[in-house]
């Protein structure tokens, strides 16, 4: 029986512990039909830091859906994994450790990060278990880890085969501060102070239509020694002269062609533009469609290049600066002016992108955008309006993807080439995991040349080349020798029931994941998808480090319960942004002390052993409430199913806090105290196993505290969260009179409380006009009246004009000095009213200046109380 007070950090703490111990979330495959299987491929967080308050609120999340349908009868397959083979997890390494990457050799530092991410990861997963998130902790893994290792690179092998991967030497996005290259998934925009700057450049050729000079603004000054061309729209009519000329760089000297291309921003600038190879997306263009030259003037540090002269060694910005006074001394600086513009930059650093030509890796995705699209509109999307993220990102897609990044931490490529011919050479499926730069290739000679040396790859994986994996991580993706097909060991994971994350990766994870495992395996991968918002501030200002308003979990569970949490956590609509309130958290706190004293209440009032009823014999305010609560669970069943958490909350919260704490309970308490009432003990029995089933998703520990102490009375131990959940019972009840009839009782315990008059004082007589049915009895003993009469008929109300109210916007500015006297009129009640229309102290007001207060008043004897559908008259 519950005792005391609720004590939710031993409760938390202890639970936590024996749903551990006792493998209670365990998924067993091989016990259950492969049809029951309910599949989570939950995100694998990125190993960058300690867990924050978002991977707390996203898993939740998960955690109702995993809890709701184990309950249902599934065997649900909730795994969880690390990310820690990326660029974050290197950098945290080198924060940590306080070295850079470039320092060690490349298996040296590899192992410094695995040390530091394991202590990272052993965190997680105490966080994840102190936050009582039902996950198989049997079913971890590390996408660094040698299994992952090799079913990434079985999969680069595989997309190979296919056609679908190719190495070029083209345009790459570039870092210049990680040093690597990135895929436009890994850039966001970023609003940027600058200054553009009007720069001459000299005509070469002479004659009578040509000027000498013409200008070029641009923001950046320090790509002039990459310049390779400038270019006018076909439609500039002022500047057409200047095509087929061509002209020269100031400071560099270099004479590029002007030329004409549709491209040009004829509303920027000069309308002129110089093409340098690379400043931007366009440029890149422009090199390829006119075969320019190629001038590589920053190297991948951001540093200057031999191409820059006198300027070579310097950062891009030192240069710019350093170019911008020159070109001002030699008279070719025409106007500088500050501007604010938007600018490339990566996403994990906030570093202004580079575009360079190097050697990489890429798999296909531009031949294939529509049948992409459609494997995204064939899942179901929750919420719907999610999926044009999705289709916006692919319709705005430019890039095939670059797999290959320049790091020392990650997944290497098994490949090897020639030293002679560059024939690239695969790892054979038996071999990996491999690291070239440690492992043989699988021949002696090159099959094309029959050359002996080769050189390693040394480039790794973009980390979402192997997170993108993860539905056939999880289900035994692997290579079959006998068939030689791919082929996955767990079928019954794969397509994957659900996945969950955030909006903010759906470019990066759901879009790679639908483009790996499409190719993989020709289908889509999950069956629908829950996108859940960001974790925002108090003033709805989304959450980072550099503005100090980050909420760490540990400070969250020690002012508050993590069930606290959870209740906090289904307050908004999946999709949407919610904000860190802890009035949220302390409405949390206050149901969670409501539910362990209705709890208490209801031990008191029944027996140890479970009662057992005929439900033909039940009085009718006992069927009614258990037919009332058949409604909640479909309502809450349906809502549950469709990810609607906040509306399952909230209305489980009102009926129970309402209905069955307020109303219900305090009706059968009574009759129980009064004498045996089997018919109330039963279903207050019953009533509180469903509430404590339909709870449990939301307030995992109250509910299993409270089940195992009352309702394990057979010592399966049996925890709630393996209980089944509730089905309607079938209960035939009239549900309106029911519900007419608590309201009549809360009407009379509010009228007994505004008289000063204690719940048990009797009333001699009350009339009730309104259907309460076969409740009249109920109302009666409860309120303690000794004489309840019901009428259907309307009762003798009239409504009574109690004011007028008047606009003085529109009455002011319309009667001027008259409104006091249009005001004493009213205030003694000499006015009329008249087809919509106030006649008062001479004035006639239209309908939209005044407003009538109305009261309804109760013409027979005694005193009205009103209560919703019903009127209650107490004599």
């Amino acid at each position: 029986m519950p005792s005391g007070e609720y004590d939710p950090d031993t409760v938390e703490a202890e639970w936590q512990d024996q749903w551990v111990r006792e493998d209670t979330y365990a998924y067993d495959g091989e016990a259950v039909d492969p049809n029951t299987v309910f599949s989570i491929d939950s995100p694998p967080p990125t190993v960058s830091g300690s867990l924050h308050w978002g991977h707390v609120y996203g898993f939740t999340l998960q955690d109702f859906v995993a809890r709701f349908n184990r309950m249902r009868g599934n065997e649900v397959f909730f795994p969880f994994g690390y990310d820690d083979n990326g660029i974050a997890s290197e950098r945290l390494t080198e924060d940590e450790l306080g070295v850079r990457h470039q320092e060690y050799e490349r298996r040296e530092f590899q192992e410094m990060c695995r040390e530091v991410c394991q202590q990272y990861e052993a965190e997680f997963t105490e966080k994840m278990q102190s936050l009582g998130i039902s996950i198989d902790w049997d079913e971890t893994y590390q996408t660094i880890s040698p299994e992952v290792q090799r079913i990434s690179q079985l999969s680069f092998l595989d997309l190979y085969d296919q056609g679908r991967e190719y190495r070029q030497r083209a345009p790459t996005i570039w870092c210049p501060e990680c040093e690597t290259a990135i895929s436009q998934v890994e850039t966001e925009d970023d609003e940027q102070a600058s200054h553009f700057h009007d720069i001459a450049f000299e005509v070469v050729e002479t004659g009578d239509d040509l000027p000498e000079t013409f200008t070029i603004s641009t923001t950046r000054p320090e790509l002039l020694p990459a310049c390779v061309s400038v270019f006018v729209h076909p439609d500039d009519d002022e500047n057409q002269h200047l095509v087929g000329n061509h002209a020269r760089i100031p400071l560099f000297g270099q004479e590029v062609p002007i030329l004409a291309d549709d491209r040009v921003d004829m509303e920027t600038g000069s309308g002129l533009v110089m093409c340098c190879t690379f400043g931007d997306q366009t440029d890149i263009e422009w090199y390829q469609a006119h075969d320019l030259d190629l001038r590589i003037a920053i190297d991948e540090s951001g540093t200057m290049t031999e191409e820059a002269g006198e300027y070579a060694g310097l950062s891009s910005d030192e240069a710019r600066e350093a170019i911008v006074a020159d070109l001002e001394d030699a008279g070719a600086l025409l106007d500088k002016r500050a501007i604010t513009h938007t600018v490339n930059v990566h996403e994990r650093c906030g570093t202004s992108i580079e575009f360079l030509v190097a050697e990489q890796w890429y798999i296909r995705l531009l031949d294939k955008k529509e049948e992409y699209l459609q494997a995204g509109r064939e899942m179901d999307w929750y919420p719907e309006k999610m999926f044009t993220r999705y289709k916006n990102w692919i319709e705005g897609l430019q890039w095939d993807w670059s797999i290959s990044r320049q790091r020392s931490s990650g997944i290497p490529f098994p490949v090897w080439y020639c030293a002679e011919c560059d024939h690239a050479v695969m790892a054979e499926r038996a071999q990996l995991p491999v690291d070239p730069l440690q492992d043989d290739p699988p021949v002696d000679t090159c099959p094309d040349c029959g050359h002996a040396d080769f050189v390693p790859e040394d480039d790794v994986f973009d980390t979402w080349a192997t997170s993108s994996l993860t539905p056939l991580i999880n289900a035994g993706w692997e290579w079959n020798p006998e068939t030689e097909r791919m082929a996955v060991e767990r079928e019954e994971l794969y397509p994957v029931n659900l996945r969950p994350q955030g909006h903010d990766i759906i470019s990066f994870w759901l879009f790679h994941t639908v483009v790996k495992c499409y190719e993989h395996t020709g289908e889509v991968p999950f069956d629908s998808v829950m996108i859940n918002g960001m974790v925002l501030d108090e003033n709805r200002e989304k959450m980072s480090k550099s503005k100090g308003n980050i909420v760490a979990p540990d400070e969250v569970v020690e002012k508050f319960p993590v069930d606290a949490a959870r209740y906090w956590a289904a307050g908004s609509a999946v999709g949407d942004d919610l904000p860190y309130k802890e009035k949220g958290l302390r409405a949390g706190e206050k149901l969670l002390r409501k539910l362990w004293n209705a709890s208490k209440l209801v031990d008191s009032l029944t027996p140890a052993e479970r009662v057992e009823f005929d439900h033909d014999d039940l009085q009718e305010l006992d069927r009614w409430l258990l037919a009332s609560l058949d409604e909640e669970v479909a309502y809450i069943t349906e809502k549950l199913a469709a990810y609607e958490f906040s509306k399952a909350r909230d209305r489980l919260r009102s009926f129970f806090w309402h209905t069955f704490c307020d109303d219900y309970l305090e009706i059968a308490k009574q009759r129980i105290r009064e004498g045996e009432d089997e018919s109330a003990a039963y279903t207050l029995q019953v009533a509180h196993r469903r509430f404590l089933k339909l709870f449990a998703p939301f307030l995992a520990h109250i509910t299993e505290e409270l089940w195992r102490d009352m309702h394990d009375v057979a010592g399966e131990e049996r925890s709630v969260h393996r209980a089944d959940w509730p089905e309607p019972l079938g209960l035939e009840a009239d549900v309106e009179a029911g519900e007419t009839a608590l309201a009549v009782v809360s009407a009379l315990r509010r009228y007994k409380s505004d008289n000063q008059l204690s719940m048990n004082a009797a009333l001699d007589s009350v009339r009730v006009y309104g259907d309460v049915a076969g409740f009249a009895e109920d109302i009666r003993r409860v309120m303690h009246v000794e004489e309840l009469e019901t009428r259907d008929e309307e009762p003798p109300i009239e409504s009574v004009v109690t004011g007028i109210d008047l606009d003085y916007s529109l009455v002011g500015p319309e009667f001027g000095g008259k409104v006091p006297e249009i005001d004493a009129a009213i205030e003694a009640g000499e006015y009329e009213i008249v087809d919509g229309t106030l006649r008062a102290a001479g004035a006639e007001l239209d309908s939209e200046m005044f407003t009538v207060e109305e009261e309804r008043q109760y013409t027979g004897a005694g005193e009205m109380v009103e209560a919703e559908d019903a009127v209650v008259i107490v004599q």
